[in-house]
């Protein structure tokens, strides 16, 4: 998936327009995620591609100075250039500003894959933006079969971003045929919706048919909390109220913390409830990648704040 660099308008709280100051930072659905399995200690490595400049050179430092293992990172010279979100550290009427032309990670490869050995991983996250073209959408379902066949356990974080897509029919067939490959799906009411077809009943009856199919599916609510859906059982997680400073971050936060639940053996019902204490936390905090908690803070926070009932 992507990592690319934002910009914050500063001081907190000022809009784009007005400030005469930014605060950069890693950014991007896939680098705040390996930022966030790295914050709780695990080894992370980012598949991706950069464009070989300034901009590309950034993404990859602040990886490494978040301890995220970029060796599988390719910076690419041409035209192609890492992604840039221009937003704010506001709740309301929030501005986010998104340059994505000439995406360099959609450059992503089959020949950039083939060099991975997916048996010395224990699982791959698929960030859904990386199937919306070719040739990463080629490489992407390449990397999610090559990981399934060595044993991993694959994640579809379904992140739908219009834009990035010809149109929904194709994402509703290309994120069908994703979900074929996955162990775990993840994904909000709409984007589920748009695996239906643009219905939102069916889709949280896709959700629990999928997960009657043998899959595990998160299917979130934003404010009204997460309902999981296995072959044996189904079950609802609530909110952590707190004082948000922005929207954004807090999918990115609920997935890299309910892997890293997950990988360190956690239950399912374990997983969701650290992943939702972890989006309460990001979206209280400044940025995103660096407001993810590490597994101290997180069960800190646990302790000490009460969870909403779905």
């Amino acid at each position: 998936g992507r990592a690319g660099m934002d910009l914050y308008a500063d001081p907190p709280g000022t809009q784009v327009e007005h400030t005469t100051g930014f605060y950069a930072t890693i950014g991007g659905s896939s680098g705040n995620i390996a930022v966030g399995l790295a914050r709780h200690g695990l080894c992370a490595s980012l598949l991706t591609c950069v464009s070989n400049d300034a901009v590309g050179r950034f993404v990859v430092r602040e990886l490494k100075n978040f301890g995220v293992d970029t060796s599988h990172i390719v910076a690419l010279d041409g035209e192609m250039r890492t992604s840039l979100a221009v937003t704010e550290t506001r709740i309301e009427d929030t501005q986010n500003t998104l340059y994505r032309n000439n995406a360099a990670d959609l450059m992503l490869s089959e020949e950039h894959v083939s060099a991975v050995a997916f048996d010395s991983y224990d699982a791959l996250i698929v960030t859904g933006t990386a199937l919306a073209v070719p040739p990463s959408r080629m490489a992407t379902l390449g990397a999610m079969r090559s990981a399934g066949d060595a044993g991993a356990f694959v994640v579809l974080d379904l992140d739908y971003r219009p834009y990035s897509w010809q149109s929904a029919d194709e994402a509703a067939e290309v994120y069908g045929a994703a979900a074929g490959l996955s162990d775990l799906v993840v994904g909000n009411d709409d984007e589920f919706a748009v695996m239906a077809n643009g219905d939102h009943a069916l889709g949280r009856d896709l959700a629990a048919r999928l997960g009657k199919q043998g899959k595990t599916v998160i299917y979130k609510m934003g404010e009204k909390g997460s309902v999981a859906f296995t072959h044996d059982e189904e079950f609802s997680t609530g909110i952590f109220p707190v004082n948000a400073l922005k929207p954004m971050g807090a999918g990115d936060a609920f997935m890299a913390s309910l892997m890293a639940g997950l990988t360190t053996g956690a239950s399912l019902k374990e997983a969701v409830r650290n992943g939702s204490a972890a989006a309460a936390m990001v979206v209280s905090r400044i940025g995103c990648a660096p407001a993810m908690p590490t597994t101290t803070e997180l069960n800190e926070f646990i302790e000490h704040q009460s969870a909403m009932p779905a």
